[in-house]
């Protein structure tokens, strides 16, 4: 019975890491798109979003079915939970990468009036969070999960440098106005993102600890 159970474990592991690899994909495919300008690019990443959420539905309902059937306890049960609260954070990640790839189509036949390096390096922080988190639930690396809590802090400064700069043009400038909010939205959804990570690195920590930081 145990020999079933830990294949079953087994089986929701490898779910859970294949939900992050589409949400990474979706996330590097909006990134893309808006450094490059490409609007077919950002269009497809809207398809990731209906395969990422039925992901979701389909881990959770694997998960109630591991609860009630095999009645998990410690560190079982703490993995399931840990589980079923990432996938959330995950099926956010790929909206906020839906957003993203909106912001894409957006900017696409415009010049940016504000160079995009620290944005852009606010984008490959969090693409590194999102992979590195889901690295340490399936390579059971508490310190890996700690080092992602602690990385978020670089990506919320970036973001309150980007808002200083755009808030700065607005006041320039009539003309900036709107596009200077677009950026600083399209920001702010990676630093979400980076919060999302940042979340279910503390639910690798729960998982391997029983604490939640």
């Amino acid at each position: 019975m145990r020999t079933v159970f830990d294949e079953q474990l087994l089986i929701l592991g490898g779910a859970l890491a294949g939900m992050g690899d589409l949400v990474h994909h979706s996330l590097d495919d909006a990134i893309r798109a808006l450094i490059e300008q490409d609007a077919d690019l950002a269009q497809q990443v809207t398809t990731y979003d209906d395969v990422i959420n039925e992901k979701e539905k389909e881990i959770e309902r694997y998960c109630l079915r591991l609860i009630i059937m095999q009645q998990p306890v410690a560190h079982d049960l703490r993995f399931i939970l840990a589980v079923l609260k990432s996938i959330t954070d995950l099926e956010r990640i790929g909206d906020h990468a839906r957003d993203i790839a909106e912001y894409a189509v957006l900017f696409s036949d415009k010049p940016y009036i504000h160079k995009l390096e620290r944005i852009q390096k606010m984008a490959s922080s969090t693409l590194k969070m999102v992979t590195r988190c889901i690295d340490a639930f399936v390579r059971k690396d508490l310190e890996l999960a700690r080092s992602i809590i602690v990385y978020d802090d670089k990506v919320d400064n970036l973001f309150y440098s980007v808002k200083k700069d755009l808030l700065d043009l607005k006041k320039e400038s009539k003309d900036n106005g709107n596009p200077a909010v677009d950026l600083i939205m399209l920001a702010k959804y990676f630093e979400r993102i980076g919060d999302h990570a940042t979340n279910i690195a503390e639910w690798v920590v729960f998982y391997l600890t029983g604490e939640h930081p």
